[in-house]
């Protein structure tokens, strides 16, 4: 496995892999790897001759008030977890190779970023889309891999790819959980362990409202009512958001049919953690 920080270095790497008429997958990433990201890592690995994974924090994805200096970051452990797994290629960039100087150009998205976190977070997702429209670019990979926990940023992803014709197969895997029943997160490791014992309440709350649709409950009201008022029994906890959306086009429904998903965003003391699932 090797690890390179060009765009140049990168290309040349998979230039030669194309020239033996190899596949290439490409799983990308802010780093700080778990296991979430190691089952990314092994699909692609599983599917493709070659795996490629960026680990990048990308700084134009968080706004003035976030966490872009806090994020957690670990090289040589993402290192070590990528090669276990079988990753060919690291592409681990500085902001400043992949943002030149009046770096202007970007990749903006409406419908599916109006609501859930593109609504709190405003520029969050030109900044997903064009830092992962500039990997599509530089890896040119036949398929790229990515997590259902962020579950608005796949649909996002899925609709620039099909509107501006990558040509990319979008490979979308399930949430990997602790075995409490918490999403695998980077952002997990900011709690306290009395956070991180009330942070089950996010998955908790979305097992009721799962169970309640499994019963027959198509009303999306009253599936959110039931997901916040369980939220509102841990004293950690501070609702961002809780929505249901038909999961192509990321809109309000009133009634659950076809591909619904259920997502929350919930602030455990000042950490902010997301989850959902995907009905039908």
């Amino acid at each position: 496995m090797k690890v390179v920080k060009t765009i140049q270095e990168a290309r040349e790497i998979i230039a030669a892999w194309r020239k033996e008429g190899l596949s290439v997958g490409l799983v990308p990433t802010m780093g700080y790897l778990h296991e979430g990201h190691q089952s990314l890592i092994a699909k692609s690995v599983s599917q493709n001759d070659r795996t490629v994974v960026s680990v990048f924090v990308n700084p134009i994805q968080f706004g003035p008030n976030e966490d872009l200096e806090a994020y957690p970051r670990d090289l040589n452990r993402d290192m070590q977890l990528v090669e276990a797994t079988g990753g060919d290629l690291i592409f681990n960039p500085e902001p400043s190779e992949m943002y030149p100087p009046h770096f202007t150009s970007f990749i903006d998205t409406t419908e599916t970023t109006e609501l859930l976190c593109g609504a709190v977070r405003p520029i969050h997702f030109r900044g997903v889309c064009t830092v992962v429209g500039k990997l599509f670019n530089i890896v040119r990979p036949d398929r790229a891999y990515f997590g259902q926990k962020d579950a608005q940023q796949l649909a996002t992803i899925r609709r620039f790819v099909r509107d501006l014709n990558f040509g990319i197969e979008i490979v979308p895997c399930p949430i990997v959980r602790e075995a409490d029943g918490l999403a695998k997160s980077s952002r997990n490791t900011y709690l306290s362990p009395a956070e991180r014992q009330a942070a089950l309440i996010l998955s908790k709350s979305l097992k009721l409202g799962k169970e309640a649709i499994e019963n027959g409950e198509k009303d999306a009201k009253k599936v959110i009512e039931i997901i916040k008022a369980n939220l509102a029994t841990e004293p950690l906890a501070r609702i961002d958001y809780v929505e249901v959306v038909d999961f192509e086009n990321i809109q309000r429904v009133d009634t659950i049919s076809g591909e619904t998903l259920v997502a929350i965003a919930v602030y455990i003391g000042k950490t902010r953690l997301i989850d959902n699932f995907i009905i039908g």
